[in-house]
C-alpha cells in the first residue's frame, strides 16, 4: 500500500454522496460535466468484485473511490471532477481483457487501477498499451509484467503504460525464504503452488532462495485451484518430514489446505505471500491456523503515520467492506493517476489536451509524492521504488506483524 496526504473527509462523503454527470466531448480525453461546467475524468477499476477473491477486490474498489472523492473535495485538479467506473473481472483473464476493451472505449477514462491478479494483468496490458491508457496495479507482483519474460537474466520493459505500487515476487519470495531460514530456523520445506502466474512464480523465487540459504526441499506439488480436497497432498506433506510448507497461491485454497495439512498430523506452519494475507484465510483455515505466516507488500498500513488519515477517512466513508491488504496501495495507485492528470492539465493551460491519455501515461513515469503507503514513485520499468515487505503471523485469530524490512539479495 501507501499513499498521499489526505484531507479529512466527513461521513457525508459516503458512497454515493457525490452525483456526477457527464456528456459530450469525445476528443478531449474527458467528458465535460453539463452541471458543473467542468470536466469529468473517469478512473477505471478492474478487480474481482464477486467470487472467492471479492474481499480483496472490493477493498480495492472502495479505496479508489475514496481517492476520487478526496480529490474532488480538495478541488485538487482545477476544473476536473473525478469519478470511478468499477468492473468485475471475477479473477478471470478473459473477463479482464473484456473489461480493458470496455474501459478503452470510454473516452473519459484517463487511467485504470487494477487488476488484482497477475494472470489477469497479462490479458489486459496490450489492450491498454495500444490505447496509450495508463494502468496502475496495487497488487500485481509477477516480475515479468514489468521486466519481461526473461526478467531473471535480461530485464526489458514491454509496456510503457503499465505501472504498479506493489513490489514484486522477485523480492517477496526470497524475503520469505530469508525469514524462514534465518529467523524461524526452518530447514526443510514442502512447496505447493496452484500453477497460476502469481502462485507458480512466487513459489519459484522462494524455492531458489531457500535452497541458496542451505534449506532442503522435501517435496513439491501442484494443486487444482477448483478443488477443496487436498487430503492426498496433506498426507504427502506429513510423510515428507518437512518442518514448514510454502504455498504459492491465494487464500480460497490456502485456508482449506492449511486446515487439512494440520488434520493429517503435520503440525507445521503454512506460509504464503500476499495472496493469502486476508482475514478470510483465517476463517477458512480455522483454529489450527495459529502460527501460519504470510508476507505482504509494504509496512502494516495501520502502523504508518502516513496512513492515519486514510484509515480514518475510510471508516468515515461508510464502506461496508474492509480495505484489506491492498487498500492503501489502491488509494496510492488512484492518486498517482490523479497526480498525472494534474500535471497534464497544468502543463496545458488548465485544460486537458486532445491526446490526454498519452500525456497522462508519459507524466506517470515522473510522478512522485508521499502516499498512504510511503513514498510513491516508479523506476524505469514502472515498478514501485518502495521495496518494503512485512511478515505476518496468525495469532489469536488475527494477523499480527512480526517483522518488516527489505530483501537483502
Amino acid at each position: 500500500m501507501r499513499q498521499r496526504s489526505l484531507i479529512a473527509i466527513t461521513a457525508a462523503l459516503s458512497a454515493g454522496a457525490l452525483t456526477l454527470t457527464a456528456c459530450g466531448s469525445r476528443d478531449s480525453g474527458g467528458d465535460k460535466g453539463s452541471d458543473s461546467g467542468g470536466t469529468v475524468v473517469t478512473i477505471g477499476v478492474d478487480a474481482p468484485l464477486t467470487g472467492d477473491l471479492s474481499a480483496l477486490g472490493l477493498g480495492i474498489k472502495n479505496s479508489v473511490d475514496l481517492a476520487a472523492k478526496t480529490a474532488n473535495k480538495q478541488k485538487y485538479v482545477d476544473g476536473v471532477t473525478f469519478k470511478i467506473e468499477a468492473l468485475d473481472d471475477q479473477a478471470q483473464p478473459s473477463s479482464g481483457q473484456q473489461n480493458a476493451t470496455k474501459l478503452v472505449a470510454d473516452k473519459s477514462v484517463l487511467g485504470v487501477v487494477g487488476p488484482l491478479n497477475s494472470s489477469v494483468a497479462e490479458s489486459m496490458q496490450k489492450v491498454f498499451d495500444d490505447a496509450k491508457l495508463v494502468e496502475v496495479s496495487p497488487a500485481n507482483t509477477n516480475p515479468a509484467l514489468t521486466q519481461g519474460t526473461d526478467w531473471a537474466t535480461s530485464k526489458k520493459r514491454v509496456y510503457k503504460s503499465y505501472f504498479r505500487t506493489a513490489t514484486t515476487d522477485a523480492i517477496q519470495g526470497p524475503f520469505a525464504a530469508q525469514y524462514l531460514v534465518n529467523d524461524a530456523k526452518k530447514k526443510k520445506v514442502f512447496v505447493i503452488d496452484d500453477k497460476k502466474t502469481y502462485g507458480a512464480g512466487l513459489a519459484g523465487t522462494f524455492t531458489e532462495e531457500f535452497k541458496k540459504l542451505g534449506g532442503t526441499v522435501a517435496g513439491t506439488e501442484h494443486i487444482n485451484p477448483d478443488s477443496k480436497d487436498f487430503s492426498a497432498i496433506a498426507t504427502k506433506v506429513k510423510n515428507s518430514g518437512a518442518d514448514v510448507v510454502y504455498y504459492g497461491g491465494e487464500y480460497p485454497q490456502a485456508g482449506p489446505l492449511s486446515k487439512q495439512i494440520k488434520a493429517a498430523g503435520a503440525k507445521i506452519p503454512v506460509v504464503g505471500g500476499d495472496g493469502i494475507y486476508s482475514a478470510d484465510f483465517i476463517k477458512l483455515a480455522g483454529a489450527t491456523a495459529a502460527g501460519d505466516l504470510a508476507t505482504s507488500v509494504g509496512a502494516p498500513v495501520e502502523e504508518l503515520a502516513s496512513a492515519k488519515e486514510f484509515v480514518a477517512n475510510y471508516k468515515n466513508g461508510g464502506y461496508k467492506e474492509a480495505y484489506e491488504a491492498y487498500g492503501g496501495y489502491s488509494y496510492d495507485s488512484a492518486w498517482a493517476i490523479i497526480e498525472a492528470v494534474k500535471k497534464v492539465v497544468d502543463d496545458n493551460g488548465g485544460k486537458l489536451p486532445d491526446d490526454a491519455r498519452a500525456k497522462v501515461t508519459e507524466a506517470m513515469q515522473n510522478v512522485s509524492f508521499d502516499g498512504v503507503t510511503g513514498k510513491v514513485s516508479f523506476d524505469e520499468f514502472g515498478d514501485a521504488t518502495n521495496k518494503q515487505l512485512t511478515v505476518y503471523a496468525v495469532e489469536n485469530g488475527a494477523w499480527k506483524a512480526v517483522k518488516s524490512g527489505t530483501y537483502s539479495g
